[in-house]
């Protein structure tokens, strides 16, 4: 990524922007946190950034990014999610309070959502679903994204040289995060599967009667 980054410099981050904010689960922090340092100094041969543009373009990114990901959500509505929900382990009552939560709190979920790692990637498929009016959509999307933007880039930029020191000692603790990630994953899909068969077994009751 971060090669790719150096070698294609804006572009590269239009696009991993794009994907990410579209539930393409590359990390933001490693993006953003790289173009901010390489806008900080002119580094070997690779492209040097302006880091008001790095905000720019990757806030924008994001919100095609989300943009696609809400249509997704809305085109298919809840039927596709509802199809496809087993297979990522929702139930059709997680998807009745998902439609609640928006319909109440859709704004400052978006909002909110937007600077919270992982939830970001995901926020905007729900909020499709729920058909959340598409013009609050943009605004809440657009003012959480250049907030997350700009608070990783400038980072980047101040680090500057110390930017691979920093992150080279993050490479232990980050295979310890990996485990703990790995049994906190197994251990929900074991929750969701339980919760799976009691809404399966209660339907069945319901249908007999």
């Amino acid at each position: 990524m971060e090669s790719f980054l150096s070698s294609w410099g804006y572009l590269a981050l239009v696009l991993f922007t794009i994907a990410e904010a579209a539930c393409i689960p590359i990390p933001s922090e490693v993006t953003l946190g790289f173009a901010g340092y390489l806008a900080s100094a002119h580094t070997g041969g690779g492209h040097h950034l302006n880091l008001v543009l790095v905000i720019i373009l990757a806030t924008l990114g994001e919100l095609v990014g989300a943009y696609i990901a809400y249509a997704v959500g809305r085109t298919g509505g809840r039927a596709l999610i509802e199809r496809l929900g087993r297979l990522v382990l929702l139930t059709k009552s997680d998807l009745d309070r998902s439609e609640r939560w928006f319909a109440r709190r859709g704004e400052t979920t978006v909002l909110i959502g937007r600077v919270l790692p992982v939830v970001r990637t995901f926020v905007s498929l729900p909020a499709g679903v729920a058909e959340m009016n598409p013009v609050r959509f943009g605004i809440f999307t657009l003012l959480g994204s250049a907030v997350w933007c700009t608070a990783l880039a400038v980072t980047g930029y101040e680090l500057g040289g110390k930017w691979h020191e920093i992150t080279k000692g993050f490479n232990d603790a980050g295979y310890v995060l990996a485990g703990v990630i790995v049994i906190a994953i197994a251990a929900f899909i074991l929750h969701r599967l339980a919760v799976l068969r009691r809404e399966r077994a209660s339907h069945g009751a319901s249908g007999d009667a």
